[in-house]
């Protein structure tokens, strides 16, 4: 049955609950309408009025093939019609195994060992899980804390959202797990010091990672959990050598590096992941979003053979998993997804037109309201000040009336779907699609030109 846009209306305001909304908006009978997306076909998504909208988050850093792909639907019903489920728990099935092996055929140096999941949170979950498991097994049963970044988000379940920096996400849900600690993210655009020298600042940014594990102990440190380019706050990339430091610093104090990779992996930054990018190993790649495009929920932990050694001994075993990660038919899309990758180019894609999407966005540093434009590949975010000269940001009454009273609203309502985000200061992130072209990047700036000129108006 196709309910029309009334009848879907009143049921997504009536039994609906949607994700980090704010439901009060969509309440009583002079509420705005719920957006309700019906199509996608490319680059575009189209409501249920028909209206279209260029897609500039692929999703939610999802999509990176784009909508309406027709093999990858296929995908699913061929494997859903042959096997539509079976566990991974001590049973296998053919797409599980291929993906793995592709996967972790990708990975760098000996990531060799992947452990599926149903999504990023419990790839992220997973990999702690992992790190204290491990350690417990080696004899070293005491390191099991966590150093992640300010302002960095890792997750909704419980542990994840500990290691989550983001406090405004966290007080509600608290008590959380314990033994997490925050050491300075990367933004090198307010950098505390060297500001004016990327490769100082960098060094600076990673020994505060060293300060952390000696302060609580290295005895008791498991793991540092960083993304390649960190999202919450506003894509800030690393700065020179400050991925090869921080390196450094973990195998000094035996503490494994886990690369957060459920926005960063499989084209984002033009490689299968940033960490190949950037040129640093990692012990763990959580991943997840890009690795089927959206067309399947799937994630994964990739470990490597050093962590999955204890538990070939005889009677080990990592107790934990899922029902539905790795499932046949996600699976199954995954292994359509990368053969999509391969066949059409789209890693060589990105890194042929990152450069035209950067130019692009920063011809917006003409407009008083645009502080930086700042990323790597088809992952950007356009910092909003109050004075570009001292970089003054805005205050929480006006982030709360310029971004989410305007901005969002008015992006949306010229066609353009992305994130305004006051989670630090108040920032829009663009990441479409990896089929994107420089025609798109240009719809892009002219709709975000307008908008942003309209706002600096209003204040």
């Amino acid at each position: 049955m196709t309910l029309d846009h009334d009848h879907l209306q009143r049921a997504a305001k009536d039994h609906l609950w949607m994700h980090f909304t704010r439901h009060g908006s969509y309440a009583g009978p002079d509420a705005a309408d719920v957006p309700v997306m019906v199509r996608g076909d490319g680059v575009h998504l189209y409501d249920s009025q028909g209206r279209r909208y260029l897609d500039g988050l692929a999703g939610l850093f999802v999509s990176q093939l784009g909508h309406g792909r027709t093999d990858l639907a296929e995908a699913a019903a061929r494997q859903a019609a042959e096997l539509a489920f079976m566990p991974l728990w001590s049973y296998a099935h053919p797409s599980a195994i291929e993906l793995a092996e592709r996967v972790a055929a990708y990975a760098p140096g000996d990531l060799d060992r992947v452990f599926f999941t149903s999504g990023g949170g419990e790839a992220v979950e997973s990999a702690w899980k992992l790190a204290k498991n491990y350690f417990k097994l080696v004899g070293k049963p005491m390191k099991h804390k966590v150093i992640s970044r300010s302002i960095a988000y890792h997750g909704t379940t419980h542990g994840a959202l500990s290691i989550t920096g983001l406090p405004g996400l966290k007080q509600q849900f608290e008590p959380l797990v314990p033994s997490t600690f925050r050491v300075p993210n990367t933004n090198l655009y307010r950098a505390p010091l060297h500001g004016d020298d990327p490769e100082a600042f960098g060094r600076w940014a990673a020994d505060q990672v060293g300060v952390a594990i000696e302060a609580e102990g290295p005895d008791t440190v498991a793991a540092v959990f960083l993304e390649p380019v960190q999202n919450a706050g506003g894509c800030f990339p690393p700065p020179p050598g400050y991925f090869q430091r921080v390196r450094e610093i973990c195998d000094q104090h035996d503490v494994l590096l886990v690369s957060d990779e459920v926005i960063c992996a499989f084209g984002r930054l033009g490689h299968v992941f940033g960490a190949e990018r950037y040129g640093y190993q990692p012990d763990i790649i959580t991943c997840a979003k890009g690795i089927t495009s959206g067309y399947a929920p799937l994630g994964a932990m990739i470990a490597s053979e050093r962590l999955m050694a204890p538990f070939l001994e005889e009677g080990a075993m990592f107790a934990h998993g899922y029902t539905f990660g790795g499932h046949p038919v996600a699976t199954a899309v995954g292994l359509a997804n990368l053969d999509a990758f391969e066949a059409e180019g789209v890693l060589e894609h990105v890194r042929e037109h990152e450069g035209t999407f950067r130019s692009t966005l920063e011809r917006l540093l003409d407009l008083p309201i645009v502080g930086d434009v700042r990323g790597d590949g088809y992952f950007y975010g356009i910092e909003l000040v109050k004075d570009r000269t001292t970089r003054e940001s805005f205050t929480a009454e006006e982030c709360e009336r310029l971004l989410y009273g305007f901005v969002s609203k008015q992006l949306y309502a010229e066609g353009l779907y992305c994130r305004a985000d006051d989670r630090g200061d108040p920032v829009i992130q663009l990441a479409p699609p990896l089929i994107s072209t420089p025609e798109h990047f240009e719809e892009m700036e002219q709709i975000l030109r307008s908008v942003l000129d309209k706002a600096w108006g209003q204040l």
